[in-house]
């Protein structure tokens, strides 16, 4: 029988990928929406819209997971035999700024879905994918696994902690089946503009065309380990395919800088960087024409920074036989590739708006 799934989230990056991924393994696909997910016609649907999502096989719902009454209303009206939650405030410098309202949205989320669950009695009828974070990790020294000790360093990394343990504790009280997803850093061409990495290949395809001068940043000595979205939701799928929910850690075991970040996008476009200075001095000079490219902006930098974040992937490797697929170069070039088409179907006046007939529910 056709299973179904709930995806919290799904206007989202990972949420378009991983409904575009349940389709093709059959599934009827559900998505909650927030009122406002989508008024921007470069985001939020366009996200499903590029990917070819408009089908029978595809439901949308307009919600809000920190509505409990919404939250289980849907659950029951829907009888998902999987739930994703990837509803989520997940720009950690904009979680300094409203802490409350992301409390409210990843924890208080979470647990909305999950009493649902055990309100509705469907504790052994639906299986729940958590969606936990690299951030919990903070200034955990690298590398970070699943036994870790979580030390967040922002609003956004202690709210995401807390559906973590929310999440554990429903599994081991009521037996429930729940996995929490740590996933650390994974980006794609659908990746909001307000990231570090798609502001980057953006003002790269930007400068490319003439439209953009400098690229401006925060603190460039960061590292991350970064990977391609189009992975890490193969990966989610896998753990609610497990016998028993368990917590996994989702990552390329590879950390790589900010600035090996801009460099490696300037190179795809031809430009050789030469990086000067240190700390708010530092900049980018393109080594040809000497001009500079890239200038640090202090107001960019966090309140609390997280210097080095690596992932261990080894539990899921041996459990879930899951693995990334793509490298560093190869995710940055494809970011890179699409937003110089992206900007030179702007430029040639190619309009990104559509109409789609999403199918809404009453």
């Amino acid at each position: 029988m056709k299973k179904t799934a709930f995806i919290t989230g799904i206007a989202g990056q990972d949420g378009a990928y991983l409904c575009s991924f349940l389709v093709r393994k059959g599934y009827k696909v559900h998505g909650l929406v927030r009122w406002d997910s989508h008024m921007g016609p470069l985001d939020g649907l366009q996200r499903l819209d590029n990917l070819g999502l408009v089908s029978e096989n595809v439901e949308l719902h307009m919600g809000d997971v920190t509505d409990a009454n919404c939250v289980t209303k849907l659950i029951r009206d829907i009888q998902p035999d999987e739930i994703y939650n990837l509803a989520a405030l997940s720009q950690v410098a904009v979680s300094f700024g409203t802490p409350s309202s992301t409390l409210d949205i990843n924890a208080k989320g979470t647990l909305n879905i999950l009493e649902s669950i055990r309100v509705l009695g469907m504790e052994r009828d639906v299986k729940i994918y958590q969606a936990s974070s690299s951030e919990m990790f903070g200034s955990a020294p690298a590398p970070q696994s699943e036994t870790t000790p979580m030390q967040p360093c922002s609003p956004y990394g202690v709210s995401k902690l807390a559906g973590y343990h929310l999440a554990k504790i429903y599994r081991e009280a009521y037996k429930m089946h729940v996995s929490n997803g740590i996933l650390f850093n994974h980006e794609s061409p659908m990746r909001g503009e307000d990231f570090v990495t798609r502001k980057i290949t953006r003002a790269v395809a930007m400068i490319e065309a003439g439209q953009q001068d400098v690229l401006e940043l925060g603190n460039l000595s960061s590292l991350r380990d970064w990977g391609y979205s189009r992975d890490y939701v193969v990966g989610m799928w896998r753990m609610l395919q497990m016998p028993y929910g368990d917590d996994y850690v989702l990552a390329t075991g590879e950390a790589h800088s900010v600035r090996d970040f801009v460099r490696a996008a300037f190179a795809h476009i031809g430009v050789e960087l030469i990086f000067v200075g240190k700390g708010v001095s530092e900049q980018g000079i393109d080594k040809k024409t000497s001009k500079v490219m890239v200038q640090v902006d202090r107001a960019l930098y966090r309140p609390s920074e997280v210097n080095h974040l690596l992932g261990d992937a080894s539990k899921a490797e041996k459990r879930l036989e899951w693995k990334p697929k793509f490298g560093f170069d190869e995710l940055v070039q494809v970011m890179v590739n699409a937003d110089r088409k992206s900007v030179a179907d702007i430029l040639s006046g190619k309009s990104e708006n559509k109409n789609t007939p999403w199918r809404m529910a009453s």
